[in-house]
C-alpha cells in the first residue's frame, strides 16, 4: 500500500495515526502542498480531487480520510477502532460524518480564513464568513460538549476511528477567535486524546513546526 500525505494536513494525520495505532507500515508518500504537488497531472490521475490523502493498494484507489481509515482497519483483519458490530460502527461512521460535515467543517473553515489565506497572501479574511463559522461551531461545540459529559472516548469506552477523526483540528484551538472555555468537556477530551501515542508519533517533526508557525502567525 501506499499513502499520499501532505505532513501539516490534519486529515492526513488522521490517517497516519490510524496507521500507528494498527501497526501498519505502508509506503508514505510526502506531497508539498506550496509546490503544487496537488495538482500535478500525475496526481490528478490518482486523485482528480487534488487532495489528500490518498490510498493506492494495488489497483484501488481510495481518498477520503475517514473511508481510507475505515479501510485500513478491515484491510489488517479488523481492530476496536471500528469493531464488527454493526450498530457500533454505524455510531462511529455517525460521528465521523458529523465532524466532516458540521464540526470540523466549520471549525476548518473558520481556520483557513484566519489563517491560512493571510499567511499565504490569499487575501483578507472574509468577515461574514468567520461569523458564520463562529456561530456554527458554537451551535455543534453544544452537541459535543452534551455528549462528551461523563465521557473520555465518543463511541464506547475504547477509543475509535471517531475519535481521531474528530481531533484532527485541536491544535489550533488557541490560534481563532473562537472561546473554548465554556466547553470543559470537549477542552478534557482534546487534550486526552491528543496525548494517545499514535497520535503523538502522527505529528511529524517538520510539520509540527510549520503548524506552530502558522498558529502563532
Amino acid at each position: 500500500m501506499k499513502l499520499y500525505i501532505v505532513p501539516t494536513s490534519p486529515n492526513s494525520r488522521k490517517v497516519l495515526a490510524v496507521v500507528h495505532h494498527l501497526g501498519l507500515q505502508p509506503e508514505i508518500a510526502n506531497l508539498d502542498f506550496a509546490s503544487g504537488d496537488l495538482v500535478q497531472p500525475r496526481y490528478l490521475a490518482l486523485n482528480p480531487n487534488g487532495m489528500v490523502p490518498l490510498l493506492v493498494d494495488g489497483a484501488f484507489r481510495l481518498w477520503e480520510s475517514n473511508a481510507i481509515n475505515q479501510y485500513l482497519v478491515d484491510r489488517s483483519g479488523g481492530s476496536t477502532l471500528f469493531p464488527r458490530d454493526p450498530q457500533v460502527r454505524a455510531d462511529i461512521a455517525r460521528w465521523q460524518f458529523w465532524e466532516q460535515a458540521h464540526f470540523n467543517k466549520a471549525f476548518g473553515t473558520l481556520i483557513f480564513e484566519s489563517l491560512v489565506k493571510p499567511k499565504l497572501g490569499m487575501g483578507e479574511a472574509s468577515a461574514g464568513l468567520v461569523e458564520f463559522c463562529l456561530r456554527e461551531i458554537g451551535r455543534f461545540a453544544n452537541v459535543l460538549e452534551a455528549h462528551l459529559q461523563g465521557r473520555a472516548t465518543l463511541v464506547g469506552n475504547d477509543i475509535s476511528l471517531a475519535d481521531y477523526a474528530m481531533v484532527c483540528l485541536e491544535k489550533y484551538r488557541d490560534a481563532t477567535s473562537f472561546d473554548w472555555s465554556p466547553f470543559p468537556n470537549i477542552n478534557r477530551y482534546f487534550d486526552s486524546i491528543r496525548e494517545t501515542e499514535a497520535w503523538v508519533k502522527a505529528a511529524w517533526p517538520q510539520a509540527a513546526a510549520a503548524e506552530r508557525a502558522l498558529a502563532q502567525a
